[in-house]
């Protein structure tokens, strides 16, 4: 793993420490940031941080989410540049970088790849241990997610969602397949108004996730309205299943008729 030197869109703020790095120990280089602050202790859970196709490691909200993980929970945070984006931007990256990667056979398997490289490298880290991992994604992180958190069984709760059984005519079957065999918690979170994957496509991956945990936040409002409640929701979720105790299935409460 080697380190490099801080951009300008890398946030700093007190008591937190942000380390940008690179790494060339697979199959390509991967480069990536890693949070961590004088809270943090070694073992701490660890989220890594899935961005969509339009960003990069540093796309928001992961900053924000990254940093409160870090002051408020004590927590490691860790997030990749996509396949094209980022440190490792192909053309003008973004969408439209993306669309042809995408379509590319091979493209979930080097990226599962990519992100086990980086998870491997970084509990490596004395500081940073081996302690339980989350992982947060949406849209592109939702793509890459599913397969990821299907095949990396260190990932023990996962918030995914703007994302639907659809894309290649290679992926559809893939992430359906991955979807089937995840077996920790989950959150997602749908936009019922998305104009990138329609409800109904949306409503078929999250019935399609195997876990008999999993619950569904759907908001009204296009792809990138997603209310900043989640955010929130999202911290609670992963620090129940990673740092707390998770409320047992059946604790349910009737409403009276």
């Amino acid at each position: 793993m080697e380190w490099v030197a801080a951009t300008p869109e890398t946030p700093q703020s007190k008591g937190l420490e942000v380390k940008e790095f690179s790494l060339d120990e697979g199959k390509r280089r991967v480069t990536g940031v890693l949070w961590k602050g004088e809270v943090c202790r070694p073992g701490a859970p660890l989220v890594l941080f899935g961005h969509g196709a339009s960003g990069n490691r540093h796309q928001m909200p992961i900053p924000l989410l990254a940093e409160a993980m870090v002051h408020g929970h004590g927590f490691f945070a860790l997030a990749i540049d996509g396949p094209v984006h980022g440190r490792r931007q192909v053309g003008e990256g973004g969408r439209k970088a993306f669309w042809p990667e995408w379509e590319r056979s091979g493209t979930v398997e080097d990226m599962v790849a990519d992100w086990q490289v980086a998870l491997d490298a970084v509990q490596r880290l004395p500081e940073v241990g081996s302690g339980p991992v989350g992982y947060w994604g949406l849209s592109m992180g939702t793509i890459y997610g599913v397969p990821l958190v299907a095949a990396e069984k260190r990932v023990k709760a996962a918030v995914l969602g703007l994302m639907g059984i659809s894309g290649p005519a290679h992926y559809r079957p893939t992430v359906e397949a991955a979807a089937r065999s995840i077996d920790c918690p989950v959150m997602f979170i749908a936009q019922l108004e998305d104009e990138l994957f329609p409800r109904e496509e949306q409503s078929a991956l999250f019935d399609a996730l195997g876990t008999k945990d999993k619950r569904l936040h759907a908001n009204p409002g296009l792809h990138a309205a997603v209310p900043m409640e989640e955010l929130r929701h999202s911290r609670e979720f992963l620090n129940r299943y990673l740092a707390g105790t998770p409320e047992p299935r059946n604790s349910a409460f009737r409403v009276s008729e």
